[in-house]
């Protein structure tokens, strides 16, 4: 990239108390970044006000529904640009957070492509973000290796063997508070976007590779058009070629999913696809209609993707993008390998064959999994429905656009199993997360900030069932859910802890659950745990 002069663009610098990182934050990236920050910082404030100005509505007792100013969006016969060939065939992907040992792991999976994950798997300690961007940048060139203390090596396999590099930034909401342009600081998603771009943009551009990003938590075509444009303007400045940088928007709020053809009609030139991240879209629900006592959902484990609005959703998204030419991407399979006893393993096994023969099925044309060990079995599932690289012919004519379909709330029950649980999983993850570690195993589930989001924002929905004009909310013994009930959990929890061995972030519980106990007790739902978590971070 060519230096421009200082005047040209407001001084951007690491914060007070932040390594400096000369190799990665050279003139040209601060260039970069501040110049990112200048041109597209009060849109992306504006677009942040639209959210809580249309949350205020839902509040009100307002429903989402598909927007009649964009009618012709809708049923007009366009479609998006031709794929990338390295993008044709997604029929696995597997995800991670980005410290160096998952990225050659998962690299090397034998999935066709990784999502290298600065969102939901990754806690953003200064540290964290620029070991990732480095661990990319080696990886990128073929040079990333690590050793581990235990003396195993890890090594990359030839580039012809490894999986796609898909990069997640983080998402709009989010700022990165270890780098000031004129003293404020910098969006968070055109910090990842940007310095990923910047240290790999040429070279993988010159391998066919993109750039190639996964964009995370969008609400609105407005904020899909502010990505458009935001990588158009780093293509300019890095001098890349035009709608080389590729993205898959990742369909996981509940006003996204009724403007899913206008994301495809913003991005078209340079979008692959959509994805059902299913488990912030769950969150999203629960968040959008917290103050609708009428729509709170039963216990995190009864909401499958057989349910009703999240079958809708998912057979909607297949329909859209395959109308349009674009891949319809799966959900993540949470289980992980149960090691130590067969039969609870093959349990976990044939729950995640189920998933993902239901997704093959349904028409995606690939899914996500959390752990290598499960590439094979979702390879073979899709293997066995899809013939070719991907199944645009299948058209789901039987999909339809109803908005009551998309938000209906499905049947069940809290147990108190259910309860605990929420509170075990929100205060192990906060820990972990406060401890730098974003991807948390727990009880053979992979947990990140999206599934710890669900947990919290039930306990608040719970909690605050009266609060909201309805019935108390109650287990299905009776038991009143009140903050007794809470408090209680909250006080019984090291003890069950301290039984299961060490944990992930063990000297962070207490400080967890004195977060925990603040944000459920709070008058008003916090928007995204971390960011009040995100202040406690180095």
């Amino acid at each position: 990239m060519s230096a421009a002069p200082r005047s040209a663009v407001p001084e951007a610098r690491p914060a007070p108390g932040a390594a400096p990182a000369p190799d990665l934050l050279d003139r040209d990236a601060l260039v970069l970044l501040a110049g990112l920050h200048q041109r597209f910082e009060s849109r992306r404030r504006r677009l942040l006000a639209a959210r809580r100005e249309r949350q205020a509505v839902f509040d009100a007792g307002g429903l989402p529904d598909f927007r009649a100013d964009t009618r012709a969006i809708r049923d007009g016969d366009w479609r998006v640009a031709p794929l990338p060939r390295a993008l044709l065939d997604r029929r696995v992907e597997i995800t991670g957070p980005v410290d160096p040992k998952m990225v050659i792991n998962a690299l090397n999976s034998g999935a066709n492509c990784y999502m290298a994950d600065f969102e939901d798997s990754t806690a953003p300690t200064w540290d964290a973000l620029l070991a990732g961007q480095r661990a990319l940048r080696e990886a990128v060139g073929g040079t990333l290796a690590f050793d581990a203390d235990n003396g195993k090596s890890y090594r990359l396999k030839p580039e012809a063997d490894r999986a796609v590099l898909i990069v997640r930034p983080r998402g709009w909401h989010l700022d990165e508070k270890h780098l000031l342009v004129e003293g404020v600081r910098i969006s968070a998603s055109l910090f990842d976007a940007g310095l990923f771009c910047l240290h790999n943009g040429a070279a993988l551009a010159a391998k066919d590779r993109g750039p190639y990003l996964y964009l995370p938590k969008l609400q609105s075509m407005e904020e899909a058009a502010l990505w458009n444009d935001v990588l158009t303007h780093i293509e300019q400045a890095l001098g890349l070629p035009a709608e080389c940088i590729k993205v898959t928007v990742l369909i996981e709020t509940l006003p996204a999913v009724f403007e899913m053809d206008e994301i495809l009609h913003a991005l078209r030139d340079r979008v692959a696809g959509l994805n059902c991240g299913r488990w912030d879209y769950i969150f999203s629900y629960i968040k959008t209609f917290r103050a609708h006592r009428d729509r709170a959902l039963p216990e995190r484990g009864q909401v499958g993707m057989t349910q009703p609005f999240l079958k809708a959703y998912s057979e909607l998204l297949v329909r859209t993008c395959h109308r349009r030419g674009a891949h319809a991407m799966g959900g993540m399979a949470a289980q992980i390998p149960v090691s130590g006893d067969p039969e609870a393993n093959e349990a976990a096994l044939a729950r995640v064959r189920a998933d993902k023969e239901r997704e093959a099925r349904a028409g995606h044309d690939g899914t996500w999994v959390a752990h290598p060990a499960l590439v094979p079995l979702a390879k073979e599932i899709f293997d066995a429905v899809m013939h070719g690289p991907n199944q645009h012919d299948v058209v789901r004519d039987d999909a339809v656009a109803d908005r009551d379909a998309l938000i209906g709330p499905p049947p069940g029950t809290i147990t108190r199993a259910g309860f605990e649980g929420n509170v075990e999983v929100c205060v192990r993850y906060l820990a972990a997360w406060l401890d730098g570690n974003g991807c948390v195993p727990i009880h053979w589930l992979m947990e990140d900030a999206a599934t710890a989001e669900i947990a919290r924002a039930q306990l608040w929905q719970w909690l605050h069932a009266r609060d909201l004009g309805g019935d108390p909310a109650c287990l299905d013994d009776g038991t009143l859910i009140d903050d007794r009930l809470f408090g209680q959990a909250l006080l019984d929890l090291p003890s069950r802890l301290a039984a299961q061995g060490p944990i992930p972030g063990a000297g962070r519980v207490a400080e967890a659950i004195g977060m925990l106990g603040e944000l459920t007790r709070s008058d008003t739902l916090e928007e995204f745990l971390t960011l009040s978590a995100y202040e406690r971070l180095a």
